[in-house]
């Protein structure tokens, strides 16, 4: 896990959130909340013909409350309870994922870059 001191503050995103392929901003400061816990997330390249996804388990996430939060962001196709965050302008991901039983969003921190 990375040092979150720079990019953290009062809880809340202090950067722009951006992809790390194509610069497209998916979060505005202040836009997100913090949240250091353990999840899987599907890794970015999948072998073909595999029954089940690699996933990666990422440990620090930025929490949206509101998927009209984002300035740019896509949406899988529902998955269980569960839709997939990739770049809105490249279609690069997953970034993160989206609970439809909460509503809420969670971005890795380590699938993007602040500026």
């Amino acid at each position: 896990m990375a040092d979150t001191n720079c990019l953290v503050r009062e809880g809340q995103n202090s950067c722009v959130v951006k992809c790390i392929h194509c610069e497209s901003r998916v979060l505005s400061p202040q836009s997100a909340t913090f949240l250091s816990q353990s999840h899987a997330l599907p890794t970015p390249t999948q072998p073909k013909d595999q029954p089940s996804p690699n996933t990666e388990d990422l440990g620090e996430w930025w929490v949206v409350d509101d998927m009209f939060t984002f300035d740019n962001i896509g949406f899988s196709h529902t998955v269980g309870s569960t839709k997939y965050l990739v770049c809105a302008d490249c279609e690069r991901g997953p970034v993160g994922w989206h609970d439809n039983t909460t509503k809420k969003s969670y971005v890795a921190l380590a699938r993007v870059k602040h500026t």
